[in-house]
């Protein structure tokens, strides 16, 4: 048994308990207390999934933000625009301030390579002062430095990998990029942080699946989200050869025999449609057209700003 954080909340008059970890959220079994709360991940994963169209509320489930577009590594299936500017820490301490207060149930700073950032701790404290838990989406690389002094704000972390070993994973994000992701993820368990290891599906890379999800047991994670390639950002340059069909993608998947205790999912581009991001020039951003592309909204003002179009037939 493993008792770690979730975010508790009634949204659209429907219970709901979102996983930092793995980015799904449940229906839960029985009456959970709304906010921050603490639970066995195991009862958590026996609850029901629900997908947001399926709740009438405007507000967004979880979402991501992406404060820097800086990155030290240059991947070519990055989804990142590079053109974007920056914006200032006075401005990103304003985002994570409306961020707090949005009712959103989850928040996950990515980037870029958000552990670039020094003021990452206090950002992660922020966005969970209220009812949110947290979570970071990182390369890894400077993550065992940085293990000790982010695992008292962060309720979970994920960390990209493109392979079971550095030959695989070093081809597409650099020389030595397996050997700092390894040591960030042992790092982060040793410290008591829940790690998600996520891995993009692409015709090179998915028939390594079973021996990712092998890793991800022998580091200590909680489990692997395999997510289908979205064509947006550099990844654009890359779809003609390396895009993996639907059918395709859930079939790799089911494949995959989880060891003991790991759990496996895929995120498919349908769920990522109308997902929303914060990018770091502090607009608001939504996946479109079945997540081949994204496109800014609005500037991020209020917690308003931040509210989905309510989906047609929602509720029950």
């Amino acid at each position: 048994m493993t008792v770690r954080v979730f975010a508790a909340a009634t949204l659209g008059q429907i219970p709901l308990v979102y996983d930092p970890a793995t980015e799904l959220t449940h229906m839960p079994g029985r009456n959970v207390p709304a906010g921050r709360v603490m639970l066995d991940d195991e009862e958590v994963a026996g609850w029901h999934t629900i997908a947001q169209r399926q709740v009438n509320t405007r507000i967004p489930f979880n979402l991501c933000w992406s404060p820097l577009v800086r990155c030290n590594l240059h991947c070519p299936q990055c989804l990142d625009d590079k053109t974007l500017s920056e914006s200032g820490a006075t401005e990103r301490e304003r985002i994570a301030d409306v961020l707090a207060t949005s009712d959103v149930l989850g928040h996950d700073i990515s980037g870029g390579e958000p552990l670039l950032l020094q003021s990452l701790p206090q950002l992660l404290k922020v966005l969970s002062s209220h009812r949110a838990a947290v979570s970071c989406t990182t390369n890894g690389w400077h993550l065992e430095r940085r293990a000790e002094e982010l695992a008292p704000v962060l309720d979970a972390i994920r960390v990209s990998f493109d392979g079971p070993d550095a030959a695989s994973h070093d081809h597409w994000r650099g020389t030595g990029s397996f050997k700092r992701a390894v040591a960030g993820v042992r790092a982060a368990v040793t410290h008591g942080v829940p790690v998600q290891l996520h891995t993009v599906l692409m015709q090179s890379t998915a028939h390594r699946a079973q021996s990712v999800a092998d890793l991800a047991a022998d580091l200590g994670a909680v489990g692997v989200t395999f997510l289908q390639m979205l064509p947006i950002g550099d990844g654009a340059g890359l779809a003609a050869s390396e895009l993996v069909e639907d059918a395709d993608a859930l079939r790799i998947v089911r494949s995959v025999q989880p060891p003991h205790g790991l759990r496996v999912r895929l995120r498919t581009r349908e769920l990522a449609e109308g997902f929303t991001v914060i990018r770091a020039d502090g607009q608001v951003y939504h996946n479109v057209r079945g997540a081949t592309g994204i496109h800014a909204i609005r500037p991020l003002v209020t917690a308003a700003d931040l509210h989905l179009p309510l989906p047609e037939g929602a509720g029950r």
